[in-house]
C-alpha cells in the first residue's frame, strides 16, 4: 500500500481531485472540505476580485504541508515496494494526482512572474533554472532510485507538465481579473470561461486536447456592457504554449497573442482588409501589399470578432470557409493562405430571430456555436443582493480614484442609486452604464439615466391598468412591449417574464404596430 491508512488514502484522493476541478465551481469547496475535514476553514463559495485571495487563504496553505507530507511519505513507500509487490493502478493514479497538485503549487511562483512580465526577477537563465528544478522534483517523486520503472497510468512528459501548469496559472489569473463580481452569475461566468479553456475534463484535456482546441470555436453572446470582451480576452490569453525543453523557453509570448475587431465600426471592405489583407490596387486606396489579422496571428493566437452579428452576408461566407478550411486568400489576390489561430466571435444581437428573417446564415451560426458563453447583465448580478452592486462600485472607483477615497466614494454613488435610482433599476447600459454613473457621482455628485422612452411607456401602461382599460392580451402586449424596450434582446425579454421567445417576440410585434394603440383607445 503505498498510504498508511484509509483515512490517509481518502485524504490524498480529495486533495488530488482538486488538480483537475474547475476553480470557480463549488466542486472545488467540496473536496477541501473532505480533505480537510474539521481544519476546514469557510470561505466566500466564490473566487472573485474583492473577495478573499485566491492564493495564501489557509485552506491552501493547509492543503499543501499536508499534500507535502502524503506525497512524501507514499515515495517512500513506493521505493520500498521496488522488486516486490506493484501497488495496485488505483493507487498510483492517486500518487500521481496528489504529486500533480503538490508540482503546481511548489512552482506557482515561477508562472506568476512569467505572467507580470518580471524580467528582472525571472531573466532567460532564471527560467532555465526554474525548468532543471521542476524537472528535478518530478524525477524525486516519479522515479525514486531503486528497482523496474514503476508503470504509472499517464506519461509523465516535464515540458508538456511545465506547459500546463503555465497555461493553468495564466487562465486563473485572467479569469480572476478579468471578469469580477462575487455573485453566482460572476462565479458561473468565470467557470464558463474556464471550461471554455481546459473543457470540463481537464485529464482528456492534458492527454489530447491541450493542441486541439484551436479548432474550436468560442461564441460570446449577451448584452451591451456586459463584458463580453473581456470573457474573450481572458480565454485568448489563456491558450496553451509548448516548452521547448532544448531551449528552456517557451515556444511564442503569450501577451501578443490576441487581436480584437470591433466589425460594427468598420466599412465591409475594410473588414475584408483587416481580416483577410489586400494586394495592391485592390481598391481605392489599397496603395502597397498587406497582411490581414489572419495572416499575422500566430499559431497559438487569437482573432476576437466583436458584433459578429452586424457582418455582410458575403463576408459571412468567407469567414465560414475560413473556420471550415483554415484557408483564405488576400482580396485581389488568389494565393491561398493558412489561418492557425483562434477564433473567438461575439454579438448582442438575438441570431435565433437573425436566422430566422435571413440576415444572418444558419450554416455560419451553426459553424460558430461549437462552444457558446452567454454573459450575465448587471441587473441578473445584482439582484442576489445590493451588497453585491456595491462591490462591484468598489472595483470601479478604486480603478477611477486609486485606493485611497475609494470606500468614501462608493458610499456616495451607493447611496445616491438607492436614493434615486433604487433597488429595482435596470440598468440597461449594464456594467458600462455603472462605470458612467460612478464617473456622474464623482464629478456632479448626481446622476441621471437616459431616457429611453421605456418610463413613459411604463407610466401609460401603469395609467391604463389603474382605468381598467386593458384585455389580458392588451395586457400582456404592452407589457412584453415595455420589457423589451428595456432589453432590446427577445431572448432576454423572454427569459425575464419566463416565457417562450417567439411568444415575446409575436406580442412585441403586434404591441407596436400602428393599429394598436388605437385599439386600446376606443376599446
Amino acid at each position: 500500500m503505498l498510504f498508511k491508512s484509509a483515512e490517509d488514502r481518502g485524504q490524498a484522493a480529495a486533495i488530488a481531485r482538486l488538480i483537475y476541478c474547475n476553480p470557480f465551481l463549488p466542486e472545488r469547496l467540496d473536496c477541501e472540505k473532505e480533505a480537510l475535514g474539521d481544519d476546514y476553514v469557510p470561505v466566500d463559495p466564490a473566487w472573485h476580485v474583492g473577495g478573499d485571495p485566491p492564493h495564501g487563504r489557509a485552506n491552501l496553505v493547509t492543503l499543501q504541508h499536508r499534500a507535502e507530507e502524503l506525497a512524501a511519505a507514499g515515495r517512500r513507500r513506493l521505493g520500498e515496494q521496488r522488486g516486490g509487490a506493484v501497488p495496485s493502478a488505483e493507487e498510483l493514479a492517486v500518487y500521481e494526482d496528489l504529486v500533480l497538485y503538490l508540482l503546481y503549487y511548489r512552482h506557482r511562483e515561477v508562472f506568476e512572474q512569467l505572467i507580470l512580465a518580471q524580467p528582472r526577477k525571472l531573466s532567460q537563465t532564471g527560467l532555465s533554472q526554474a525548468f532543471d528544478k521542476f524537472v528535478a522534483d518530478v524525477q524525486h517523486f516519479f522515479a525514486p532510485a531503486g528497482g523496474a520503472a514503476v508503470p504509472f497510468p499517464e506519461a509523465i512528459d516535464p515540458p508538456h507538465l511545465f506547459a500546463c501548469f503555465f497555461q493553468i496559472r495564466r487562465a486563473f489569473f485572467h479569469i480572476y481579473n478579468n471578469i469580477v463580481g462575487g455573485s453566482m452569475p460572476a462565479a458561473r461566468l468565470r467557470a464558463a470561461a474556464w471550461q471554455s479553456i481546459f473543457t470540463h475534463d481537464m485529464r482528456r484535456y492534458r492527454r489530447v486536447m491541450f493542441d486541439r482546441m484551436t479548432d474550436i470555436t468560442t461564441l460570446v453572446t449577451g448584452p451591451s456592457g456586459t463584458g463580453k470582451e473581456l470573457v474573450a480576452r481572458a480565454i485568448g490569453l489563456s491558450r496553451y504554449i509548448p516548452f521547448d525543453a532544448k531551449t528552456k523557453s517557451f515556444t511564442e509570448d503569450f501577451a501578443g497573442s490576441f487581436v480584437a475587431l470591433n466589425l460594427s465600426a468598420l466599412s465591409p471592405t475594410l473588414i475584408e482588409s483587416e481580416l483577410f489583407g489586400h494586394r495592391r490596387g485592390a481598391y481605392t486606396g489599397a496603395l502597397e501589399d498587406r497582411a490581414g489579422w489572419l495572416e499575422v496571428c500566430p499559431p497559438l493566437g487569437t482573432v476576437f470578432l466583436d458584433e459578429i452579428g452586424e457582418l455582410d452576408a458575403a463576408i459571412q461566407v468567407k469567414l465560414l470557409r475560413v473556420i471550415q478550411t483554415r484557408t483564405f486568400q488576400r482580396l485581389g489576390d488568389t494565393a491561398t493562405r493558412h489561418f492557425k489561430g483562434k477564433i473567438i466571435a461575439a454579438t448582442n444581437r438575438d441570431l435565433g430571430e437573425e436566422m430566422a428573417s435571413g440576415s444572418f446564415r444558419t450554416d455560419f451560426y451553426y459553424r460558430l456555436c461549437s462552444d457558446l458563453i452567454r454573459t450575465p447583465t448587471l441587473r441578473e448580478q445584482a439582484a442576489a443582493s445590493q451588497e453585491e452592486l456595491r462591490s462591484l462600485i468598489l472595483f470601479i472607483t478604486r480603478r477611477v480614484i486609486g485606493e485611497e477615497g475609494a470606500a468614501g466614494l462608493t458610499e456616495e454613488v451607493f447611496e445616491w442609486i438607492a436614493g434615486h435610482l433604487g433597488p429595482d433599476y435596470a440598468w440597461p447600459g449594464n456594467f458600462r452604464e455603472l462605470e458612467q454613473c460612478v464617473r456622474n457621482v464623482l464629478i456632479r455628485k448626481e446622476y441621471h439615466p437616459a431616457s429611453t422612452g421605456s418610463s413613459s411607456q411604463g407610466d401609460r401602461l401603469a395609467d391604463d391598468i389603474n382605468a381598467g382599460r386593458l384585455t389580458a392580451d392588451q395586457l400582456l402586449r404592452r407589457y412584453c412591449s415595455l420589457v423589451y424596450s428595456q432589453t432590446r434582446n427577445y431572448e432576454e425579454t423572454a427569459r425575464r417574464l419566463g416565457l417562450d421567445r417567439r411568444t415575446v417576440k409575436s406580442k412585441v410585434t403586434a404591441a407596436e404596430s400602428p393599429n394598436d394603440e388605437t385599439r386600446i383607445t376606443n376599446e
